[in-house]
């Protein structure tokens, strides 16, 4: 078995000539992966035709033209639809409308005939002609629950089943053009169309509730200048997908325009609702032979056939400008999807057999966007995954494995588990790459704040009515605010006291200066973790100076701390009660916030510390020392109290008007009559 280039030695995009990096990695490092619960359908064969439908990613198996039946079934159904229909002839093309309510067949190069499935509707197919004379239906699609674009080689008609009941349809809209071959994505309701003699000038076409528009044709091109008229342009070099949340033409270009580069790459062409297509991204596979694309992600990833790998691209990540054009080489070094198990299906005793293996990469599979893979021999449909985890060792460089994550559906869990491995042995990263990961994350963390505040002002404002493309942000897993960081990375390395303390604390610095300087509020639980640390290892001074020069920010559940430390660090006493004096914090509420925390003590000695301890109510005081459970602190207040009343009043007994008569007794059910305070006389 061959050794493994770890990945600094497989640099990605270096060095791969024609059909390079052709051994197959085994499970380690695999970053794609067929989904765990496929669509299983009937194979293909003579009696049995597959098709598949990509705007409501449904594989259809039709038995014998339909009169053995038909099922169909998606990724999302939760049961497969079944029927039979009449067998007009080989079907060409068989789609449900969205929703599953009307089924369009074409069986011929003429017509399309449509069944209903509405409750209660009669079972009659009926037909729609193309308007255009003399010309053959390319295919159709269907664009919503009623309309529907025929495409002919000589133009696109739009229809509209008016009311299925009736079993008619109206002709919305309809252009004239000559065309080759068609691509439809249902995402963006764009279908393109390949024109002219070459078949390299494409013309989109976007479709909306009853609207057709036509978009801005482009020209895609060629490698070189063709030697005959004829067509050059493929299909199967061509695939249409949504990236980002924008629409591009990906193609497929086998040998490079410039004569010094080996290898096939993939252009991306911007497609906008308005205005011009434009080239923006070339995708550099350093590598010829048989390629399929697929976008998972927002990644775009090329299958190469002959060495059974795949290789992923972040358009997001930086790439080489060349004034034009962003030039991109792939993220990770090129693995195979992860080997698949194919469960045998029959009778118990012969599911107890061993799973067969899937032959990956096989000839027989078709690949649709944005991120299905068909294998009509087998009878499989598949979501392809990307897996986040073995990307962490595949790239070392922790700022931009962190750009690469930040872009991902499911990353949380893993960037969180990426910042715990930062700190720990033995991946201990460096304070400076440490503070990038962090400036990367709080980044992404104060867009959404600043998103969601400019929300909240407009519905505030009651401007939300009158703005009707007003949504509220969404948080992505993408934002790691700071209770995540505290719970899953900072409060776990410091328990852990593996790491010196001086790093621990840089660390928990570092991640405060990161919050400060996107200007996100500090909250005081990090606060309370620096104080905790430096208390830890006695850095007493260092914690005076951090207040000193206000490196911790004022807050009162940072005072009732600093008040809690003062029988280890007495100056923590007057720190506490400057810093409550700075918040202008009243005092009644200082002391009902020591209380609750049960620092009984502190609270009585700030009351003193103010000059309020003659005023305050014993009962308060010896409610909170009973919860404490601590009989001395129970005594010691008590005590307090009766000197207090003797000094005010000459007896230190309790006057009804306090209510400590349930005080008094547990007082002497614990420490006997005699020890409550004789009055003392001159």
């Amino acid at each position: 078995m061959s050794r493994e280039a770890p990945p600094e030695e497989e640099a990605p995009g270096g060095g791969e000539g024609e059909g390079g990096g052709g051994e197959r990695q085994g499970d380690g490092g695999c970053y794609l992966a067929l989904c765990a619960r496929p669509v299983h359908f009937e194979k293909a064969n003579a009696v049995n035709c597959v098709f598949f439908d990509e705007a409501n990613k449904q594989v259809f198996a039709v038995r014998s033209g339909g009169a053995t039946g038909v099922v169909v079934k998606g990724l999302e159904d939760k049961t497969p639809i079944s029927f039979r229909m009449e067998d007009k002839g080989e079907v060409k093309c068989i789609k449900f409308s969205l929703g599953n309510k009307i089924l369009a067949v074409q069986r011929t190069l003429k017509n399309v005939d449509f069944l209903n499935f509405i409750p209660d509707s009669h079972q009659l197919e009926y037909t729609q002609e193309c308007k255009t004379k003399n010309a053959n239906i390319l295919g159709f699609c269907w664009t919503s629950s009623t309309e529907i674009v025929f495409i002919t080689d000589q133009g696109i008609e739009f229809y509209q089943v008016v009311l299925p009941e009736k079993r008619n349809l109206k002709l919305l809209k309809n252009q004239s053009i000559n065309v080759n071959w068609y691509m439809y994505c249902p995402e963006s309701s764009v279908i393109l169309l390949s024109t002219t003699v070459l078949g390299n000038v494409l013309q989109p076409f976007y479709f909306k509730s009853g609207t057709m528009s036509k978009l801005s044709k482009f020209e895609i091109e060629l490698p070189a200048a063709p030697k005959s008229s004829k067509l050059s342009l493929s299909e199967r070099d061509i695939a249409l997908a949504t990236i980002y949340g924008q629409l591009y033409v990906l193609y497929l270009r086998h040998h490079s325009r410039t004569s010094n580069s080996t290898g096939a790459e993939v252009v991306l062409y911007h497609l906008p609702r308005e205005g011009a297509c434009k080239k923006t991204h070339i995708l550099k596979l350093n590598r010829t032979g048989k390629f399929a694309l697929n976008v998972v992600d927002n990644l775009v990833v090329v299958h190469h056939q002959d060495t059974e790998t795949s290789v992923i691209f972040d358009i997001k990540l930086k790439g080489e400008f060349d004034g034009l054009t962003t030039i991109h080489q792939f993220v990770l070094p090129p693995r195979s999807i992860q080997p698949y198990q194919i469960p045998v299906a029959g009778p118990a005793a012969v599911t107890s057999q061993a799973p067969v293996p899937c032959k990956l990469y096989s000839s027989s599979w078709i690949v649709f966007q944005p991120d299905i893979i068909i294998s009509a021999s087998e009878g499989y449909l598949w979501n392809l995954q990307v897996k986040l985890e073995p990307v962490v060792n595949l790239l070392p460089d922790k700022g931009r494995l962190m750009d690469f994550l930040l872009q991902r559906k499911e990353c949380k869990m893993v960037i969180l588990a990426v910042c715990s491995q930062m700190l720990s042995e033995p991946g201990r990263g460096s304070l400076s790459v440490i503070a990038t990961v962090f400036d990367k994350l709080n980044h992404e963390y104060k867009k959404y704040l600043e998103a969601e505040q400019s929300y909240t002002l407009v519905v505030e404002g009651g401007q939300s009515r009158s703005n009707v493309l007003l949504k509220r942000p969404v948080r992505t897993q993408a934002v790691i605010d700071q209770s995540d960081m505290y719970t899953h990375v900072l409060s776990v390395f410091t328990e852990k006291k593996e790491a010196p303390h001086k790093f621990t604390i840089a660390v928990l610095m570092e991640y405060i200066r990161s919050l400060n300087q996107f200007q996100i509020a500090v909250q005081h639980y990090l606060y309370e973790l620096v104080i905790k640390t430096l208390v830890q290892h006695n850095l007493f001074y260092m914690l005076h100076q951090f207040l000193q020069y206000h490196v911790l920010s004022d807050s009162k559940p940072l005072a009732c701390l600093l008040l809690s430390l003062e029988s280890i660090y007495p100056p923590a006493h007057q720190l506490s009660l400057d810093m409550l004096k700075r918040l202008s914090t009243a005092n009644d509420e200082i002391v009902e916030v020591l209380l609750s925390k049960h620092q009984v003590l502190a609270a009585l000695r700030f009351i003193r510390g103010i000059g309020g301890h003659d005023s305050i109510s014993a009962r308060k005081f010896l409610d909170a020392a009973k919860q404490a459970e601590d009989d001395m602190l129970f005594y010691t207040i008590f005590r307090f109290f009766e000197q207090r009343n003797q000094r005010l009043r000459g007896n230190p007994s309790f006057t009804p008007g306090e209510h400590c008569e349930e005080h008094v007794t547990f007082f002497k059910q614990v420490f006997g009559e005699q020890a409550l305070m004789k009055p003392t006389t001159f």
